[in-house]
């Protein structure tokens, strides 16, 4: 190889011009070709400890990467027109959205600010400069005050850095790695915001059922104080049970009304997340009937697989990692190819003709000798922010595993407790039906009555309250899995 080398510069002698330039390319850069490699250690993605099973469901299989699968409209599984169109506002007016999708455009570009490192740098300029010397410096040719020259330049010049260590290279991977994190980023906040979206809609939902019921029983409570008061007047019942039935309606009137200083505040979280004032959106009033989405005997844990934030932790896992070669090639010389070329003149009628041109082509070689041991600190710097990088992927991959077994647990066990709180309903209804007998038989005292019918708002309120938890729970659920499941799987 060196010997074929050493030919071609010999061929050199005696010729000029052209030749000479392209044999002196072939020369300075044919060895850096081949010996051009790339410093630090190739990305493999850490092992991280996973489940066959989940602790609260059986029927899941380990992971494999899936991020890419399209989520779809997952809330469409509740079947709630109004939570439809909402949803399809949070893409056009959501802030937050807006700030993650402008963050990932910007990530963007800078893979193309690193990639554009790949090519020559190339500036051309003009100037014209009138100087005169210091009569002082007593060296003939040079000029003085009395001798002022004018010089006319039009210029070119071109450069280029040989990534032989593959510090660009590096640096790209990177960046590129870095957009993935921050495109998995811009998910996570589209999946963070419509499932907060579902989760409040859900909440405001459960408080109207919860205000239909405290008004239903209002309204009772009002014929039930109404006839207290005919049967006191009639020398039937006592001042006390006129009393005690109005101190029930005024109570309950009072728990209906504390209710919307809640339902205005889901109103304006709801408002906030489609990109509206809470002055200009209101939601009409319409009772919590829907029942949670059944969940799949085995979720196939492509699901989890597919989470944004697990997916930003492992690309960030490789930017991090490719820092580190970049960090190593800073210990190698820099290898720089430039050429310049142009016209220049102390005659601005000469200016750009042939015999005023003049150009340079060389490569140039530069190493740092000494730096206090700045690049072995950012070595170690890029190792480490790797490290954290990795111990932060398995973090998120634990919290991920924790908040599906949290869900699927409460899923579970909300259903459990809906049950046997429907069956309390039930018995409260008949315990306030043979209290009402027995008052009206006169064996009884309205007391008795009064605690019946507050016992059946409470387990009816629970009841409410309960459905609401199941149905936030299916949101949050969907939420950890990565955005849902395919319905085909109900």
């Amino acid at each position: 190889m060196f010997n074929w080398i050493a030919a071609l510069i010999k061929r050199t002698k005696g010729r000029t011009g052209v030749y000479q330039l392209v044999i002196l390319l072939m020369v300075t850069w044919i060895p850096m070709f081949l010996t051009a490699c790339t410093m630090g250690p190739d990305y493999v993605k850490p092992t991280v400890t996973v489940p066959e099973t989940y602790k609260e469901m059986d029927g899941w299989k380990v992971a494999q990467p899936k991020d890419e699968i399209i989520r779809g409209s997952w809330w469409e599984v509740f079947n709630d027109p109004q939570l439809n169109e909402l949803e399809g506002q949070v893409d056009i007016a959501n802030q937050n959205i807006a700030i993650a999708e402008a963050q990932f455009r910007q990530a963007s570009a800078l893979v193309l600010a690193a990639r554009a490192a790949y090519f020559p740098l190339a500036t051309a300029g003009a100037s014209a400069n009138r100087a005169s010397g210091s009569s002082n410096l007593g060296r003939e040719g040079l000029a003085t005050p009395t001798n002022v020259t004018t010089t006319y330049l039009l210029a070119g010049n071109v450069s280029w850095e040989a990534d032989i260590w593959g510090r660009i290279r590096r640096t790209v991977e990177s960046s590129r790695a870095s957009a993935q994190a921050s495109a998995a980023d811009f998910e996570s906040v589209r999946l963070s915001v419509k499932a907060a979206l579902a989760e409040n809609y859900f909440l405001l939902r459960t408080l109207d059922r919860q205000k239909q019921l405290f008004d239903a029983t209002v309204e009772v409570y009002r014929r039930s104080l109404e006839l207290t008061t005919n049967q006191y007047s009639n020398g039937v019942v006592s001042r006390a049970d006129v009393l005690q039935a109005e101190t029930q309606l005024k109570s309950t009137q009072a728990q209906a009304i504390d209710m919307g200083v809640l339902r205005a505040q889901y109103e304006h979280a709801i408002a906030v997340l489609v990109g509206k004032p809470p002055s200009q959106f209101s939601l009409p009033s319409a009772p919590l009937h829907a029942v949670p989405p059944v969940t799949p005997e085995g979720i196939p844990s492509e699901l989890l697989e597919r989470r944004p934030d697990i997916a930003a932790a492992e690309r960030r896992m490789a930017a991090a990692n490719a820092q580190i070669g970049v960090a190593k090639a800073a210990y190698f010389p820099t290898v720089t190819l430039s050429a310049s070329g142009g016209y220049e003149s102390i005659d601005v009628s000469n200016w750009l003709t042939w015999p005023s041109r003049f150009w340079a082509v060389g490569p140039a070689i530069s190493q740092i000798l000494f730096d206090g041991g700045l690049r072995r600190a950012m070595t170690d710097q890029a190792r480490a922010a790797y490290d954290a990088a990795v111990a932060s992927y398995r973090q998120t991959v634990l919290i991920g595993f924790k908040e599906v077994e949290d869900n699927v647990a409460a899923l579970r066990i909300l259903e459990e407790e809906s049950r046997a709180q429907d069956e309390a309903v039930n018995a409260a209804r008949k315990s306030l039906e043979f209290s009402l007998n027995q008052y009206k038989q006169g064996t009884v005292s309205y007391l008795n009555v009064i605690v019946a019918r507050a016992a059946v708002l409470n387990n009816e309120r629970v009841a409410v309250s309960i459905l609401g938890r199941r149905m936030t729970a299916s949101v949050l659920l969907i939420k950890a899995l990565g955005g849902g499941w395919e319905r085909a799987q109900h």
